[in-house]
């Protein structure tokens, strides 16, 4: 299998063509949310269904179990101080490990009621912190524990990083899940896997203009052939690197589909790690791959 198909000519400046798809780690029964940690040159993974989260080691390519029990964590990101904050479905709550080990509680309820169960989650340059909630871990006990929605629906929501106030930011998405901003911070990229609970609603990644503390009404940014849209991550010109069925798939800023990377089973999510932050970690259903690309993170 070609490590990279081309679907246009921008994305041959983006990839290295002897680059080879690694596999890291397997093992998993639904890998997602990986997480870098540059500091100590390591990579933060959940396995959702196994309740634990794994640590993949650049130094020496080392796998071991950071985290079990983990809540049923999906999600995963690193605030500005450097922190792990998680999507708990178990717990249905949002998490930031502190330097010393130590759990803080961020968010676990909206308006009085709880959360569905936090997917994924985004750090802002002001500190805030955005995270959907669709309702996967609460419906069946596989990823989380089944019980009803208490808010009725899924949406998309904003942690003040000063105040702690937790805000509603989306409300117009099936089911919102991956989020990432764009390099300048004016557009939150968010998909919408509706698909798995609408009948023929098609799986889509939108773009809202941020406006403060707040998003405006958004635009179709792509529309997935086959499979899913789930996690995704910018880098620095701009380009969405997303999963799409089971493969990724990069975009330019204006929504042309780049080109793709197949990697032979469902992808969940991505992010970029190394030093000069231009490997791109992937998480597949059961397995960790990397790929190094000629382009690197956005922050």
């Amino acid at each position: 299998m070609l490590p990279f198909v081309t679907h246009d000519p921008r994305f041959s400046r983006l990839v290295i063509g002897h680059a080879n798809l690694e596999k890291l780690a397997s093992g998993c029964r639904w890998s997602e949310g990986p997480a870098y940690f540059a500091a100590g040159r390591y990579l933060i993974w959940s396995d959702i269904p196994n309740n634990r989260m794994m640590r993949f080691d650049e130094t020496d390519a080392s796998v071991s179990v950071f985290r079990c029990p983990s809540f049923n964590s999906n999600g995963n990101t690193v605030d500005r101080e450097g922190r792990l904050i998680s999507c708990e479905h178990f717990m249905r709550r949002v998490t930031r490990t502190e330097h010393d080990g130590s759990v803080t509680v961020l968010a676990d309820q909206y308006g009085g009621r709880r959360l569905n169960s936090p997917n994924d989650a985004v750090v802002k340059s002001d500190g805030s912190i955005w995270f959907s909630d669709p309702t996967y871990g609460i419906d069946s006990d596989y990823e989380g524990q089944q019980t009803q929605s208490e808010i009725g629906a899924s949406n998309v929501y904003r942690i003040d990083g000063s105040t702690d106030r937790i805000t509603l930011v989306v409300s117009d998405r099936v089911q919102p899940n991956g989020l990432a901003f764009s390099p300048d911070e004016t557009l939150l990229y968010v998909a919408d896997t509706g698909a798995t609970h609408v009948s023929g609603l098609p799986a889509t990644i939108w773009s809202y203009k941020v406006m403060g503390q707040g998003t405006e009404a958004p635009s179709l940014f792509a529309t997935c052939p086959d499979g899913l849209y789930d996690g995704f991550r910018c880098d620095i010109h701009g380009n969405v690197w997303t999963s799409a069925g089971r493969s990724v798939f990069c975009y330019a800023p204006d929504g042309t589909h780049l080109g793709t990377i197949p990697i032979g089973e469902i992808v969940a999510n991505v992010c970029f790690g190394g030093p000069r932050r231009n490997r791109l970690y992937i998480c597949g259903q059961t397995s960790l791959y990397s790929i190094y690309l000629n382009t690197r993170a956005a922050v």
